[in-house]
């Protein structure tokens, strides 16, 4: 990889204002593609999900998903979008064998939803609002696998293996206008955009917006100018980012190279650039294409699309509560700073932690397994907490069994390494692991007896009116039971047994 000299970031930041705009893919969780009836399952023999009409075979022709309109005008809607009363497809014409047909069917000039906004808050609670230019239909292209080279792109590569089964997938693109005015915090409102985008799209139901698996992926579009200036600079567009994390990167790295560049006399070149997750850095891709190079012209082949305006309506009457919305009245309910509710957010955990007080659990319990044993777990294994083999509901059970003290949290800890491990739910993990605290006297006065004898030093502090030694003795009598004993009857009992008050 070539190696690029950067300017710091602050001198970057001091010279040149950042002028941002962020093209989002949705890709739609609908169960047939775009324009004809094959399947969009995920992992399928490659070229098994194909037809004439993905293939762009002669005389085969398109008939246009009602349920990715749908899907559209929802996403619009919730963008604080208009929505158009009536609207087309065209054609975008190149020449590149991801597409059988050579051309994506898209939208051009005339989309289903435009001019709306999203209003995303940063981490310290600051709200920026992100103007939307426009979100319009279009299809996914297909699969290149290029063999051989060492970076697994087409340069330097001995041959090509292709995959239509993409081909055709209905896709969202979400275009903003561009964003000006972030400053220093432009990466920062890069990542928090997409971020609570992907929120939305996942409330709405229209997708699963998994980033790492390519349903959600961003072109970051970055431009420098002198401060005082108000022409855009030159525009490079880093394609396919696919994290929040790398989103971030990307557009701070392009900040550091454009001024670079800039600053020592270079000339930014309109380029596609590729994004490497393993130095955060972008090298070069093509030379980027104008919206004439693509010879966009109406698909002649689609009627046009023209939503009833009840319907839309309707659409908008069924909107989910936002997500932003929604993590505020949370926030409230639960009693939480900001910082602590961005950090549940990042965590994956405002679902979970919902769906777990739904099942009776109080939502300080909630939170705490699901932020701590739970999102350790999910860290060590690099799973999300929804992936875990855990319910909420037996969260809540284990939230339930404390509370009723048949659990301490030592015990609850292994009751759920239990659960995650695949021995059953909370009450066969307790029973088989004989998990349960033991609380009756009788059991508890052996392990009793056995540490007073045994820390005769420690008894005679206690005596002697230092009650708070009797810590040491509960933690023999833990010990002891494995850590199954009530704590608190221990305690009690040693006290009486020391004729000493506590």
């Amino acid at each position: 990889m070539t190696v690029i000299d950067l300017v710091s970031y602050e001198d970057a930041l001091a010279t040149y204002d950042p002028v941002m705009g962020l093209e989002v893919h949705v890709e739609l969780g609908t169960k047939t593609k775009m324009f004809c009836g094959c399947s969009t399952e995920l992992g399928a023999p490659a070229n098994s999900q194909t037809c004439p009409t993905c293939l762009g075979m002669p005389g085969a022709l398109p008939v246009v998903n009602a349920v990715g309109v749908e899907s559209a005008v929802r996403i619009g809607l919730a963008l604080n979008c208009e929505i158009a009363e009536w609207c087309r497809f065209a054609r975008k014409n190149y020449f590149y064998p991801d597409m059988p047909k050579n051309f994506q069917t898209s939208q051009y000039d005339e989309p289903i939803a435009y001019n709306g906004h999203l209003d995303v808050q940063l981490a310290d609670g600051e709200v920026f609002r992100v103007e939307i230019e426009r979100a319009h239909m279009e299809e996914d292209t297909g699969k290149s696998t290029h063999i051989g080279g060492a970076t697994g792109r087409i340069h330097g590569a001995s041959h090509s293996l292709l995959d239509y089964n993409r081909a055709g997938i209905p896709l969202i693109e979400i275009v903003t206008k561009p964003i000006e005015g972030a400053g220093e915090r432009a990466p920062e409102v890069a990542r928090a955009y997409v971020a609570e985008l992907r929120e939305l799209i996942k409330a709405l139901g229209v997708s699963d917006a998994r980033m790492e698996m390519g349903q959600m992926r961003c072109d970051v579009n970055l431009s420098l100018r002198p401060k005082g200036r108000e022409k855009f600079g030159t525009r490079s567009e880093t394609k396919n980012v696919n994290s929040l994390r790398s989103v971030e990167r990307a557009a701070r790295f392009e900040i550091q190279r454009h001024a670079a560049v800039l600053s020592s006399g270079g000339t930014i070149l309109q380029e596609t650039r590729h994004f490497h997750e393993e130095d955060g850095s972008t090298t070069s891709g093509r030379i980027k294409e104008e919206a004439e190079d693509y010879r966009y012209f109406p698909e002649p082949d689609l009627v046009p699309v023209a939503p009833a305006r009840e319907w839309v309506e309707e659409i908008r009457g069924s909107l989910p509560e936002l997500p932003r919305l929604r993590r505020n009245r949370l926030r409230e309910e639960w009693g939480v700073s900001e910082h602590d509710m961005q950090s549940i957010l990042n965590a994956g955990a405002i679902d979970p932690i919902v769906a777990t007080i739904d099942a009776g659990a109080p939502a300080d319990q909630a939170r705490k397994w699901w932020m701590g044993e739970l999102a350790r777990n999910a860290n060590e294994t690099g799973r999300a907490l929804d992936e875990l083999p855990i319910t909420p509901a037996q969260v809540a059970r284990v939230a339930e069994l404390v509370a009723a003290g048949d659990l301490n949290d030592k015990l609850a800890r292994q009751v759920i390494d239990g659960v995650l491990a695949g021995e059953g739910d909370p009450d066969t993990v307790v029973d088989k692991r004989g998990l349960k605290v033991v609380s009756d006297d009788g059991a508890l006065g052996a392990a009793v007896d056995e540490a007073i004898a045994g820390n005769a030093g420690v008894v005679e502090k206690i005596k002697g009116g230092k009650v708070a030694a009797v810590g040491a003795l509960v933690g023999a009598v833990m010990k002891a039971t494995r850590g199954q004993a009530d704590a608190a009857r221990a305690r009690e009992l040693i006290l009486e047994k020391l004729g000493v008050e506590g």
